[in-house]
């Protein structure tokens, strides 16, 4: 709870400040870290596009069910520390950045050919193209006597 009672006139505004700035680094360390995306579909495929700036490649998973796309990725911070206990980059004074994982996942109406899909990541971009399975097929069953 905060106090009232400063000793300087200033020093309460300071103080409030100082809780503001603390709920609004809680709230932003909480906040869901999901990316934009756009899903686009032809006759023949499903196409989706997701926002990934500072995402590692090697940081990205693609995983597919029959109807369901689910991506996965990690974006980690540049000034966490190595391996060898050194920081890479100092710490800011500021960051605004959205660090940590994340899960996507995309329910389509139609079968996906899971053999098939392909994924690329280019300039923060991630475009995974799902072709759409064939699902007419035909069985023929022996009648027996």
């Amino acid at each position: 709870m905060l106090t009232l009672r400063s000793s300087a006139p200033f020093d309460l505004f300071d103080r409030l400040e100082q809780q503001l700035n603390q709920q609004l680094n809680q709230q932003s360390q909480t906040a869901e870290r999901v990316p934009a995306a756009e899903v686009h579909e032809t006759p023949e495929t499903y196409a989706v596009l997701l926002e990934l700036p500072g995402v590692d490649k090697a940081a990205i998973e693609v995983k597919a069910t029959d109807r369901t796309l689910v991506i996965s990725a990690e974006r980690r911070s540049h000034h966490e520390p190595s391996a060898e206990g050194e920081a890479t980059v100092k710490a800011p004074l500021l960051s605004e950045f959205r660090y940590g994982t994340w899960s996507r996942s995309f329910r389509f109406p139609q079968a996906i050919d899971r053999d098939r899909l392909q994924a690329t990541y280019r300039d923060g971009l991630l475009r995974v193209t799902a072709p759409k399975a064939n699902t007419v097929t035909s069985v023929t069953v022996q009648v027996e006597d």
